[in-house]
Parts: C-alpha cells; structure tokens; sequence
C-alpha cells in the first residue's frame, strides 16, 4: 500500500474509537490491514473468521475512522471493496493508573494463540536505570521498531513486535530483582 498520503498517526481521542481497537478481533483484523489493504473475504480468511463477522467488525472499525476503502472494483456485479489502515499507527490514550492497557492485553492474547514451537524471543528484564538512561533506552527501542518496519515486506510472514518499558508501581518491586 502506498504510504506517501496514510498520516503517520492515528490517535483514539473518542469512545467509539476506544471501543472499536478494545476489542482482540478488530486488532486482528487492524493487522491483516497494516501492510496492504484487503476485502472482506481476505480478512476473514487471514483472521479465521465468517465473512459477515468480518464485514460487522470492518464496519465498526471504519465507523470509528481506523480503516478506509481505498479502492473498489466489480466482481460479478457487486462491488468488492478493499479496506486499508487510516494510518500507519494506532495511538491509544494514557489508560491511567491502574487502567488496563488494551494493548498489551491484545499482544499477550496473539502470543498466547501463536503457533507452538514457533520461534519466539520472550523476556523480561528487571533494571535500574537513570532518568537518561531510562530516555534513552526507550528512544532507542524505538528507533529499532521504526529501523524494522520500514524494512517490512507485506510477501512476507508476519511478526509482532511488543516492547514495554515502565516504572513499576510501589509495591511491584523487590529489592533483588535487579538484572
């Protein structure tokens, strides 16, 4: 898909869009949209899903602003439309202390249903860090996602790639947790 006119970013501001990127089967569905649009039976395929559960879904997500037809064209006397992402990337709001953080939720949900005995890179490391070096590890973390996907390549397989680096509440440290 052409990227020269898709925003760079999305950012959930509403309701509705809230609850449309909530939901595990529209962030499947957001997916399957990342690199290249596709129809309704496409995405059903992709995702493991009936086509007019698809099509409910796609609709909500479009609704909401999250994915746009970007072209249409005639099969047999109906109209197949292809569905791309509205923009390259989906921010969500600040969930606030305590609140869940849908995408993390949504990104242990696809590890959890990955293939077993696929490769996987999984850990979790306990730090110490300087407020620079916090900045700094969390700049380069995302220079290295950005570095990647825009080497993607929509012909091949897909990874997900989920990175979290916070400070963790009092009373979720210990004191020899350091690694």
């Amino acid at each position: 898909m052409p990227t020269d006119d898709v925003p760079e970013a999305f950012h959930v501001t509403t309701d509705e869009q809230l609850r449309a990127v909530s939901s595990l089967t529209r962030h499947r569905i957001m997916a399957v949209l990342r690199f290249e649009p596709a129809t309704i039976s496409q995405i059903a395929e992709r995702v493991g899903l009936a086509k007019g559960s698809s099509s409910y879904h796609v609709r909500l997500l479009e609704r909401a602003g999250l994915v746009r037809v970007v072209r249409t064209r005639k099969v047999r006397g109906v109209t197949e439309r292809y569905y791309a992402m509205a923009a390259r990337s989906v921010v969500l709001p600040d969930p606030g202390e305590g609140g869940p953080d849908v995408l993390m939720r949504h990104a242990v949900a696809d590890l959890e249903a990955a293939p077993a005995g696929g490769e996987r890179h999984v850990r979790m490391a306990h730090l110490r860090l300087t407020e620079g070096q916090f900045a700094e590890l969390g700049a380069r973390l995302e220079a290295l996602a950005e570095e990647f996907r825009e080497l993607s390549d929509p012909s091949l397989p897909d990874a997900s790639l989920v990175f979290a680096l916070f400070r963790p509440g009092p009373g979720a440290q210990g004191a020899g947790d350091a690694k």
